[in-house]
């Protein structure tokens, strides 16, 4: 309910000033609402700095601003509303006063996994800036805050402030295309962060604290199979501990100072260890490094002997889910090329079975026969996906696209080219969206659905 706290509210509008304050809450609404017209927007913008600038005045009424909010959800609960649309308003405006307004300031949209927007070319960019440079910012920061909805919200404001300065700089310059040139290498650190911090609080909110710790432990995993669990689990936790602070935080540098001091600690533990993480950490800016290390790719896998698995004892102990993600560690370094949303459904079938089995009448019975049915599924599972991920990474696109075409068509000799063609498609579109680090989770974790056992294989086996 912060958006109807009027003294925050007014202190904000005070602070900032009109202009800025408008900026702040085309911003904090895009964000809010991803999926909302850039029309819907600027309605409630409008309405929002009104009611600041009507009722934040000295002098005004004590219930102007607790009136105005009022009739602006009325407005909100009218029918043909202008404002953002939502499948929870109806359910909100159901309700009366305070706990309607309450609740529909904490509807939002789920956020974009894949981003949207595009930028433009520099010539592009000048001519829409010099035809309306008020228009040309409002658009730009809905449609940028909107397709970077998790970057926390200071990030994203360091990040627009830039952009609109580097446009409103360069599109007066006598020589724009030098301008550009000098003015995006001095972004580079706030759109890098910008791009990530997206990425892995969207991560975050998609999977909460224990899953984002597991996701992070196996993408450190596969980067550096030698690594044992007890130099990469701290540094996962680690992780999942600033995203858990930062995301949601509005201190002004809580993202780059927090990450900044994780990328020490993770160059620390594993320079020594590996060579391509000592190269990530030789840098003396610590985002740049952290970038680095984010962006490297799966490294060889490691010949190990077979991971131990917990017995049923272990399993419902204390220690469960500890040595399950221990046990998943070691298929991680052991199938580097498996994607981040299969490993998540190992995790998810994981914990499904714990909770099932160790509070079943026959704890031991219960496992044994969830064990027969992982155990006959789990090894193909990995298998295919560490093949095609592989694959993705050694091979261009079009040699991929090949190699899938030749495979299928040995699978499936008397396929139409079009089924071929269409299959090849989908796997092409899955690898492309899902095997590089950093994929958008809860989109790839949609594609990624096992059969259990007992259900008939389709001829070529089930698609990703």
């Amino acid at each position: 309910g912060k958006a109807y706290v009027r003294d925050k509210v007014c202190q904000e509008f005070k602070t900032l000033g009109k202009e800025d304050f408008r900026t702040l809450t085309i911003i904090a609404n895009s964000r809010k609402f991803s999926n909302a017209t850039f029309e819907e927007i600027s309605h409630l913008a409008h309405e929002i700095v009104s009611l600041a600038e009507t009722c934040c005045t000295e002098g005004a009424d004590p219930s102007c601003y607790d009136d105005g909010s009022s009739a602006l959800s009325a407005k909100s609960c009218s029918g043909g509303s202008p404002f953002p649309d939502h499948p929870g308003t109806a359910g909100c405006c159901a309700h009366e006063g305070l706990e309607q307004k309450l609740c529909l300031a904490a509807l939002r949209h789920p956020p974009q996994e894949l981003p949207r927007y595009l930028q433009p070319s520099n010539e592009e960019l000048c001519q829409a800036f010099k035809k309306d440079p008020k228009d040309f910012a409002d658009r730009f920061l809905h449609e940028y805050a909107s397709s970077y909805s998790q970057t926390p919200l200071p990030v994203l404001l360091g990040s627009t402030r830039t952009f609109l300065s580097m446009v409103s700089t360069c599109c007066i310059s006598p020589t724009p295309t030098a301008c550009f040139l000098k003015e995006k290498l001095e972004r580079k650190t706030i759109s890098l962060l910008t791009l990530m911090s997206n990425r892995v609080c969207s991560r975050f909110t998609a999977y909460g604290k224990d899953k984002l710790t597991f996701s992070y432990l196996t993408s450190l995993a596969q980067k550096t199979p030698g690594a044992s669990f007890e130099d990469l689990f701290p540094l996962a936790e680690d992780a999942a501990e600033v995203f858990s602070e930062c995301c949601d935080s509005v201190a002004e540098d809580c993202m780059q100072k927090k990450l900044s001091e994780h990328t020490a600690k993770a160059c620390s533990a594993l320079s020594a260890q590996d060579e391509r993480f000592a190269d990530c950490c030789k840098g003396k800016n610590l985002m740049q490094n952290y970038f680095c290390i984010l962006a490297l790719l799966p490294a060889p896998a490691l010949k190990l002997p077979e991971a131990q698995k917990p017995t049923n004892e272990q399993l419902c102990s204390a220690e469960g889910a500890r040595l399950v993600m221990r046990y998943l560690f070691e298929l991680a370094r052991r199938h580097t090329s498996v994607p981040d949303a299969f490993l998540g459904k190992l995790y998810d079938a994981s914990k499904k079975v714990r909770g099932e089995c160790c509070s079943a009448k026959d704890t031991s019975a219960c496992l044994e026969s969830k064990r027969q049915q992982m155990g006959e599924e789990l090894a193909p599972f990995l298998e295919k996906a560490n093949q095609l991920c592989g694959q993705y990474t050694e091979l261009n696109f079009l040699d991929f696209k090949k190699r899938l075409r030749d495979a299928l068509m040995q699978k499936m000799p008397g396929a139409s080219p079009e089924l071929l063609g269409q299959l090849v498609e989908q796997r092409a579109d899955f690898a492309s969206t899902c095997c590089p680090p950093n994929s958008p989770p809860l989109y790839c974790a949609s594609k990624v659905n096992p059969r259990p056992p007992s259900t008939p294989r389709r001829a070529g086996g089930q698609p990703p």
